[in-house]
């Protein structure tokens, strides 16, 4: 990402290169329009749909939870989750231009980098960041919900179809960093031929946090999703030492077992949750609002979904460590080519008619001839 820089001539207001550097600046006064809504009659009922979550009812105590003493409340999906899915966008925007600025290029100009190194630690960097704060948001929702202790939660929506605050917040969130993502291609100024892949990399996170969401999988998609960042978390952190000192890439190679059995681990709750649980659940209504998500079609995209990214990321491993074993293997193998192209010119140069001689200019005659 771009910023400001101290000394330098400011470019033309509402140009490029203005809105590259200053983009942060002009999101957070886009998102204190919203927060000052609050203070206003008019305006506050327009804010609060972007601030605060929305589509919550309130059950009595008897039916949120049996030791409850006091009314809860449970929230369901809506129209209206776009409007603070896009301020929680904003809010990702300018935390995501903090850390840039504050942490990461400050040690940019400290390690001296260069361009292209820069790019990928500051890309890693970032994912570190937020994929540990996700871990440890994550497990502190499923220790919370009891879902680690009562399993059958990762098959079995909550009743009528409603989530609690800490989770409909949490896939919010989510969906906001991801969304993110989109407008940070332009900000970062992504080169053309590697868009792509960040768009696919992008559009996967969204699809399968987004089909959780609406599906009322919440508990099975968050233990998926924290499986996925914990991996991925230690992915990006093993970078940030080789981009550091690549002597540490033979010691962080260990990683990409963690990172295949990750993949396997996912896989078998996908295949064991969805494939018999779900499958398993005859019972239920064919519609979409029971207690189980008994949707044949919601079924196949689930099972089909999970599996198809976990091949996907596991071949995209595979492309990247073969990359990096050839980038190790180059330095190996040009000293020996060097030397055998050098041996094959000196053989050329240092015969005459099938005789060794010495070096045409170190040559006595040739040294006679400049002498005299």
């Amino acid at each position: 990402m771009t910023f400001r820089k101290k000394g330098t001539k400011n470019p033309p207001v509402l140009s490029q290169e203005f809105i590259l550097q200053n983009h942060a600046d002009l999101v957070a006064c886009v998102g204190m329009f919203f927060v000052l809504g609050l203070m206003f009659e008019g305006t506050a009922e327009v804010s609060i749909v972007f601030i605060t979550l929305q589509h919550g009812v309130t059950f009595p105590a008897e039916e949120a939870e049996e030791r409850a003493t006091a009314p809860k409340f449970l929230y369901h999906y809506g129209a209206k989750d776009l409007a603070t899915v896009f301020f929680y966008m904003l809010v990702a925007i300018i935390i995501h231009a903090t850390i840039q600025e504050y942490v990461l290029d400050r040690i940019n100009r400290r390690m001296q980098f260069p361009k292209p190194k820069q790019s990928k630690f500051n890309e890693s960097g970032q994912f570190s960041v937020f994929f540990l704060v996700s871990c440890v948001w994550g497990t502190f929702i499923l220790l919370s919900e009891n879902c680690l202790s009562d399993l059958s939660l990762l098959w079995r929506a909550h009743p009528n179809n409603m989530m609690t605050f800490q989770m409909k917040f949490f896939y919010i969130s989510q969906l906001a960093y991801w969304f993110h993502a989109f407008p940070e291609l332009y900000f970062q100024r992504i080169k053309p031929q590697d868009l792509s892949q960040q768009v696919v990399y992008v559009g996967l996170h969204l699809f399968h946090i987004a089909g959780a969401y609406l599906l009322y999988l919440n508990h099975l998609g968050l233990l998926l999703l924290m499986m996925h960042y914990f991996v991925e978390f230690l992915s990006h952190f093993c970078d940030l030492f080789y981009f550091s000192d690549e002597k540490y890439q033979k010691e962080f190679s260990l990683w990409a077992i963690v990172f295949i059995l990750g993949r396997l681990v996912t896989l078998i709750v996908s295949v064991i949750t969805v494939g018999f649980h779900l499958a398993g659940g005859q019972n239920g209504n064919s519609d979409g609002t029971t207690e189980d998500v008994n949707v044949l079609a919601a079924k196949i995209a689930v099972l089909s979904s999970s599996c198809t990214i976990q091949a996907y990321i596991t071949w995209n491993l595979f492309n990247v460590q073969l990359q990096r074993w050839m980038e190790e293997d180059a330095p190996l193998q040009a000293p020996s080519v060097k030397k055998k192209r050098t041996k094959g010119r000196f053989s050329r140069k240092g015969t005459e008619n099938g005789l060794a001689t010495s070096n045409r200019v170190d040559s006595p005659h040739m040294r006679k001839e400049k002498s005299s």
